[in-house]
């Protein structure tokens, strides 16, 4: 992209851009995309949104290659102009000959300043749900206290002299994370870890991996996404014997204890990420159920479709 640090600037400030749509991490699969990215100006030339996306046929798509999309707003637009703006995007892209706008607008979590208008002006141009997935989210703010097999697992990982270590292991976790999705849930890791280790070091302050180790056995990690307010689980795996000795627990709760440590009020939000499956129709309740005993409760992933013809004369 031509205008790739405008961009890059520009998401850094936006009232909902988060780091997924810096050009580092956009294009670290580009070869996977038709990229058709957007930048929405006035008038007078001044950059107001920008639409990351990527072209499927006669569809443009926010973001297929991420996990949400939409479009991504300046702090200083006022709900009118968010309307406005996706009025003139609805006309442009159907002048361009495309049939449809699928997005996923960014989790009012993720937001640095509320960016609902843009669900209203979806709603507003007729677009429909097509898919809901189910997160689990712990408001550190509010965390409640721990259900007792959670303070049961921390005491075994206690007894069985579990270490958390942060940054170490990458070429160990992976492997058991391969395994565990495989064994589990019959899927692969969407990023491989020669694509995970690029990203971590193109954001080293945004990527990070935290693992249990007992001696030199590495037994459980998860790869942590730090947002601005959120930490977000991208990844969690554990082996057999960590499993046994709550090393995963172990994990989590040391997330848990460093982010207040050193982030406070300005990480208020844990997110375990999604808990659905055939397109967030069916719900896997053991796997709700274990984040949901560290105290967290549901947020929801929308994705939803704007028919470009709709309202158009």
């Amino acid at each position: 992209m031509a205008d790739r640090p405008a961009w890059d600037v520009f998401v850094r400030s936006a009232r909902n851009g988060v780091f997924l749509f810096e050009r580092g991490y956009m294009d670290y699969h580009a070869e996977r995309f038709d990229d058709a990215s957007l930048m929405l100006h006035d008038e007078a030339g001044a950059l107001l949104a920008l639409l990351p996306a990527h072209r499927q046929g006669d569809t443009l798509v926010s973001h297929g290659g991420l996990s949400f999309g939409g479009l991504v707003l300046h702090p200083k637009l006022g709900a009118q102009t968010v309307l406005e703006l996706f009025d003139a995007l609805r006309d442009a892209l159907h002048g361009m000959g495309l049939a449809r706008l699928v997005l996923r607008p960014v989790p009012h979590i993720y937001h640095r300043l509320p960016s609902e208008d843009e669900l209203y002006a979806l709603h507003r141009l007729g677009a429909r749900t097509t898919r809901v997935d189910l997160s689990t989210t712990i408001d550190l703010a509010r965390r409640p206290p721990l259900a007792k097999g959670r303070r049961h697992a921390l005491a075994k990982a206690q007894r069985a002299g579990i270490e958390v270590r942060e940054g170490e292991g990458w070429d160990v976790f992976w492997p058991l994370l391969e395994q565990t999705l495989a064994r589990r849930h019959g899927v692969r890791p969407t990023h491989t870890l020669a694509e995970m280790r690029l990203l971590a070091q193109r954001f080293p302050e945004r990527i990070g991996l935290c693992a249990a180790w007992r001696g030199s056995t590495l037994l459980a990690g998860a790869v942590l996404y730090r947002y601005d307010g959120v930490l977000h689980t991208q990844y969690l795996a554990t082996s057999d014997d960590g499993r046994d000795c709550g090393a995963l627990d172990r994990v989590i709760e040391h997330v848990i204890e460093h982010v207040i440590e050193r982030h406070g009020a300005d990480c208020r939000w844990l997110n375990f990420g999604v808990s659905t499956t055939e397109q967030g129709r069916a719900l896997n309740a053991g796997l709700v159920a274990q984040k949901e005993m560290f105290g967290g409760r549901s947020t929801v992933l929308q994705t939803l479709e704007l028919d470009l013809s709709q309202g158009l004369a």
